[in-house]
C-alpha cells in the first residue's frame, strides 16, 4: 500500500507541483524589502542634498570699494546650524564672522571691520547652490548704508594645493 514514489511528491496534503513558497519567496516579503530599499534611496538622496548645498569650505569673491576692487577670501564652517568662520583679503588681518547662521539653504553673517580708526559692520546674506553663493552684501559706514552683490566660488580641494 506504500508507494514510496508517491510519497516524495505529497507534502502535508500539497503535491510538489503546488509547494508552498519558502520564507523569503512570499509576495508581501519582496513587498516590505522593495519598500525599504526605496525608503533608504530617499534617505541617501536627502542627505546628499544636504551635503550638496552645505557651505563649509573656502569660498572666493570680489568685492567693490569706490574705484577699487578686492579679491576676498571666506572660510566657513557649519555645524548644526550654526556658521563660524574668517574673511580676509583687502587690508587687515583676518576678520572672524560673527551672527552666522545656515538654514534652507541660505547663509547670513556679518564682519567688522576697523579702517583709521573708524569701525564698519557689513552683513552677508546669500543663497548656497552647490559650489557657488549669491547674495547680498550690506555695509553700514558712518551711518550710511551701501549694498552691493556678491557671488563666491567654492574653491575645490587641489585648487588649494595649486596656491
Amino acid at each position: 500500500m506504500y508507494n514510496s514514489a508517491a510519497a516524495g511528491l505529497f507534502v502535508w496534503g500539497r503535491t510538489a507541483l503546488t509547494r508552498r513558497p519558502h520564507l523569503w519567496e512570499s509576495p508581501m516579503r519582496k513587498l516590505a524589502l522593495l519598500g525599504f530599499l526605496v525608503g533608504m534611496l530617499g534617505v541617501v538622496g536627502v542627505a546628499a542634498a544636504a551635503d550638496k548645498d552645505d557651505p563649509t569650505g573656502t569660498w572666493k569673491f570680489k568685492v567693490k570699494a569706490g574705484k577699487q576692487e578686492f579679491d576676498q577670501t571666506l572660510k566657513l564652517e557649519n555645524k548644526d546650524g550654526k556658521l563660524t568662520g574668517t574673511l580676509s583679503g583687502g587690508k587687515g588681518a583676518d576678520i572672524k564672522i560673527e551672527d552666522g547662521k545656515f538654514k534652507d539653504g541660505e547663509v547670513s553673517f556679518s564682519a567688522t571691520r576697523e579702517f583709521k580708526d573708524q569701525k564698519f559692520t557689513s552683513k552677508y546674506s546669500g543663497k548656497v547652490s552647490g559650489d557657488t553663493i549669491k547674495g547680498t552684501i550690506t555695509t553700514d559706514r558712518g551711518g550710511k548704508e551701501t549694498k552691493q552683490d556678491w557671488d563666491a566660488k567654492r574653491e575645490k580641494p587641489d585648487e588649494k594645493k595649486k596656491d
